[in-house]
């Protein structure tokens, strides 16, 4: 309750409308810098009656609120994220330590160099059959 999520680079909603369905007591805002993916977020909320989510026509560079986690789909690589998103609140609410947790997919090693010590990359082909799973990977960053 009262987590605040920022879905960095949202698209069309991912990952952020699901997890506005799977949290809705969490605050939940979606950026991109696309004015047309931001649209459509809003239309595919306001269909489904969501109102935890602020979808907005922003770049991550632009961002200025604090959040407890931010979310992304490979948006770009981590250590490029990482300098952009330095918005992370420092007090912890929750039972995860606040960070980053983005979707990716691929030889992350070079990518994750950086975070060695402190990265979490939890493969999804455990959880799901299919083979378009198989190399993708959830990364962790506490802050």
């Amino acid at each position: 309750e009262g987590t605040n999520i920022l879905d960095f680079g949202t698209g069309g909603g991912f990952p952020g409308i699901p997890l506005a369905i799977f949290f809705p007591e969490a605050n939940i805002k979606l950026i991109d810098g696309t004015g047309k993916k931001v649209r459509v977020a809003q239309e595919v909320a306001n269909a489904i009656g969501l109102e935890n989510v602020l979808p907005a026509h922003l770049r991550g560079e632009e961002e200025k609120g604090k959040f407890d986690f931010i979310v992304s789909r490979a948006v770009m690589p981590l250590p490029d994220l990482m300098k952009i998103v330095k918005n992370i609140a420092r007090d912890q609410h929750n039972v995860l330590p606040n960070g980053v947790i983005v979707l990716k997919g691929g030889n992350l090693e070079e990518e994750l160099m950086p975070y060695k010590r402190i990265a979490e990359k939890t493969e999804l082909s455990q959880w799901f059959e299919e083979d378009w799973f198989k190399e993708k990977y959830l990364i962790y960053v506490p802050s």
